[in-house]
Protein backbone atom coordinates (compact mmCIF):
# COMPACT_ATOMS: atom_id res chain seq x y z
CA UNK A 1 0.00 0.00 0.00
CA UNK A 2 1.09 3.47 -0.81
CA UNK A 3 0.58 6.65 1.14
CA UNK A 4 0.09 9.53 -0.78
CA UNK A 5 0.02 13.18 1.61
CA UNK A 6 -2.68 15.90 0.70
CA UNK A 7 -2.54 19.45 1.67
CA UNK A 8 -4.06 19.42 5.02
CA UNK A 9 -2.18 17.93 7.80
CA UNK A 10 -2.78 14.29 8.67
CA UNK A 11 -5.16 13.69 5.80
CA UNK A 12 -3.59 10.57 4.16
CA UNK A 13 -5.14 9.10 0.81
CA UNK A 14 -3.56 5.32 0.29
CA UNK A 15 -3.46 3.62 -2.91
CA UNK A 16 -3.47 -0.13 -2.66
CA UNK A 17 -1.38 -2.64 -4.63
CA UNK A 18 -3.82 -4.12 -7.18
CA UNK A 19 -3.28 -7.80 -8.36
CA UNK A 20 -4.98 -7.92 -11.79
CA UNK A 21 -5.50 -10.55 -14.45
CA UNK A 22 -8.47 -11.68 -16.90
CA UNK A 23 -9.89 -13.35 -13.79
CA UNK A 24 -10.74 -9.97 -11.94
CA UNK A 25 -8.39 -8.68 -8.99
CA UNK A 26 -7.24 -9.09 -5.73
CA UNK A 27 -6.15 -6.40 -3.22
CA UNK A 28 -5.90 -6.11 0.33
CA UNK A 29 -8.35 -3.12 1.66
CA UNK A 30 -7.20 -3.38 5.50
CA UNK A 31 -4.11 -4.45 6.68
CA UNK A 32 -3.61 -3.23 10.79
CA UNK A 33 0.29 -3.85 10.38
CA UNK A 34 0.65 -2.64 7.08
CA UNK A 35 -1.69 0.83 8.14
CA UNK A 36 0.93 1.42 11.20
CA UNK A 37 4.14 0.96 9.15
CA UNK A 38 2.55 4.24 7.21
CA UNK A 39 1.73 6.07 10.72
CA UNK A 40 -1.89 5.19 10.84
CA UNK A 41 -2.22 3.67 14.14
CA UNK A 42 -6.03 3.64 14.91
CA UNK A 43 -7.81 0.77 16.20
CA UNK A 44 -11.22 0.56 13.78
CA UNK A 45 -14.22 -0.63 15.97
CA UNK A 46 -17.09 -0.15 13.42
CA UNK A 47 -17.79 -0.75 9.78
CA UNK A 48 -20.36 1.19 7.60
CA UNK A 49 -22.05 0.75 4.39
CA UNK A 50 -23.96 3.41 2.12
CA UNK A 51 -25.13 3.32 -0.84
CA UNK A 52 -26.52 6.45 -2.76
CA UNK A 53 -27.73 7.77 -5.67
CA UNK A 54 -26.76 10.48 -7.89
CA UNK A 55 -26.24 13.80 -6.96
CA UNK A 56 -27.10 12.69 -2.84
CA UNK A 57 -24.89 14.64 -0.44
CA UNK A 58 -24.27 13.58 2.89
CA UNK A 59 -22.18 15.60 5.51
CA UNK A 60 -20.75 17.37 6.84
CA UNK A 61 -20.62 14.89 9.71
CA UNK A 62 -18.73 14.58 12.95
CA UNK A 63 -19.39 13.78 16.41
CA UNK A 64 -18.18 15.93 19.32
CA UNK A 65 -17.71 13.25 22.00
CA UNK A 66 -16.77 9.50 20.80
CA UNK A 67 -14.74 11.26 17.96
CA UNK A 68 -14.07 9.43 15.03
CA UNK A 69 -11.44 8.72 12.57
CA UNK A 70 -12.46 7.07 9.38
CA UNK A 71 -10.95 5.14 6.26
CA UNK A 72 -13.64 5.47 3.65
CA UNK A 73 -13.53 4.11 -0.04
CA UNK A 74 -16.08 3.78 -2.37
CA UNK A 75 -17.02 -0.06 -3.77
CA UNK A 76 -19.03 0.73 -6.54
CA UNK A 77 -19.87 4.06 -8.20
CA UNK A 78 -17.78 7.08 -7.54
CA UNK A 79 -17.93 9.75 -4.99
CA UNK A 80 -16.37 13.37 -4.45
CA UNK A 81 -15.09 12.74 -0.78
CA UNK A 82 -14.73 15.60 1.56
CA UNK A 83 -12.62 16.37 4.65
CA UNK A 84 -12.50 19.36 7.03
CA UNK A 85 -10.04 20.07 9.81
CA UNK A 86 -12.18 20.80 12.91
CA UNK A 87 -8.86 21.03 14.95
CA UNK A 88 -7.74 24.84 16.39
CA UNK A 89 -4.20 23.53 16.74
CA UNK A 90 -3.81 22.56 13.74
CA UNK A 91 -1.78 24.42 11.33
CA UNK A 92 -4.55 23.54 8.04
CA UNK A 93 -7.31 24.36 10.98
CA UNK A 94 -10.45 25.33 8.42
CA UNK A 95 -8.46 23.98 5.52
CA UNK A 96 -10.65 21.12 3.68
CA UNK A 97 -9.51 18.51 0.76
CA UNK A 98 -11.58 16.83 -1.81
CA UNK A 99 -10.71 13.59 -3.73
CA UNK A 100 -12.42 11.05 -6.44
CA UNK A 101 -12.96 7.30 -4.58
CA UNK A 102 -14.49 4.94 -7.23
CA UNK A 103 -14.62 1.41 -7.43
CA UNK A 104 -12.24 1.84 -10.30
CA UNK A 105 -9.46 3.43 -8.41
CA UNK A 106 -9.40 1.92 -5.00
CA UNK A 107 -8.58 4.58 -3.56
CA UNK A 108 -9.27 4.86 0.18
CA UNK A 109 -8.98 8.52 2.41
CA UNK A 110 -8.15 8.62 5.83
CA UNK A 111 -9.33 10.94 8.08
CA UNK A 112 -8.20 11.55 11.17
CA UNK A 113 -10.36 12.35 14.36
CA UNK A 114 -10.91 15.86 14.77
CA UNK A 115 -12.30 16.40 10.76
CA UNK A 116 -16.00 16.74 9.76
CA UNK A 117 -16.80 14.51 6.78
CA UNK A 118 -19.03 14.23 3.27
CA UNK A 119 -19.37 12.94 0.31
CA UNK A 120 -20.90 13.48 -2.86
CA UNK A 121 -21.89 10.65 -5.55
CA UNK A 122 -21.36 11.78 -8.92
CA UNK A 123 -22.00 8.05 -10.22
CA UNK A 124 -25.35 7.19 -11.33
CA UNK A 125 -25.27 4.87 -7.43
CA UNK A 126 -22.40 4.42 -5.15
CA UNK A 127 -21.77 2.05 -2.37
CA UNK A 128 -19.03 3.78 0.01
CA UNK A 129 -17.62 1.22 2.96
CA UNK A 130 -15.58 3.29 5.59
CA UNK A 131 -14.49 2.28 9.29
CA UNK A 132 -14.63 4.32 11.88
CA UNK A 133 -12.03 4.53 15.17
CA UNK A 134 -15.20 4.85 17.52
CA UNK A 135 -18.52 4.05 18.06
CA UNK A 136 -21.72 5.55 16.57
CA UNK A 137 -23.31 8.51 18.91
CA UNK A 138 -25.93 10.19 17.64
CA UNK A 139 -26.41 12.62 20.82
CA UNK A 140 -22.92 13.44 20.06
CA UNK A 141 -23.17 13.53 16.15
CA UNK A 142 -23.07 17.26 14.70
CA UNK A 143 -23.44 18.68 10.86
CA UNK A 144 -21.78 21.24 9.44
CA UNK A 145 -23.71 23.11 6.40
CA UNK A 146 -22.19 21.19 3.14
CA UNK A 147 -22.07 24.79 1.23
CA UNK A 148 -20.89 26.87 4.08
CA UNK A 149 -18.99 30.39 2.24
CA UNK A 150 -16.31 30.24 4.60
CA UNK A 151 -15.06 26.52 3.69
CA UNK A 152 -15.91 27.17 -0.15
CA UNK A 153 -15.77 23.84 -0.85
CA UNK A 154 -15.58 23.13 -4.44
CA UNK A 155 -18.20 20.04 -4.39
CA UNK A 156 -18.63 19.02 -8.43
CA UNK A 157 -22.32 20.06 -8.40
CA UNK A 158 -24.51 19.38 -11.31
CA UNK A 159 -27.50 20.02 -9.82
CA UNK A 160 -28.92 21.11 -6.54
CA UNK A 161 -27.38 18.37 -4.27
CA UNK A 162 -30.34 15.69 -2.23
CA UNK A 163 -30.08 16.58 1.28
CA UNK A 164 -31.37 14.60 4.25
CA UNK A 165 -33.06 17.03 6.84
CA UNK A 166 -30.01 16.85 9.15
CA UNK A 167 -27.96 18.25 6.53
CA UNK A 168 -30.06 20.63 5.46
CA UNK A 169 -30.09 21.97 9.01
CA UNK A 170 -26.43 21.93 9.37
CA UNK A 171 -24.87 24.77 11.30
CA UNK A 172 -22.15 27.68 9.93
CA UNK A 173 -18.70 26.44 10.45
CA UNK A 174 -18.57 29.53 12.99
CA UNK A 175 -21.09 28.05 15.14
CA UNK A 176 -19.86 24.78 14.81
CA UNK A 177 -18.56 23.43 18.09
CA UNK A 178 -14.47 22.42 17.12
CA UNK A 179 -11.96 20.66 19.16
CA UNK A 180 -8.94 22.18 20.56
Amino acid sequence: MKRIATPVKDLVLLEPKVFGDDRGFFFESYNRRTLAELGIEEDFVQDNHSRSRRGVLRGLHYQIRNIQGKLVRAVAGEIYDVAVDLRRSSPTFGQWHGVLLSADNKLQFYVPPGFAHGFLVVSPVAEVLYKATDFYAPEHERCILWNDPRLAIQWPLEEKPVLSAKDREGVAFSEAPLFP
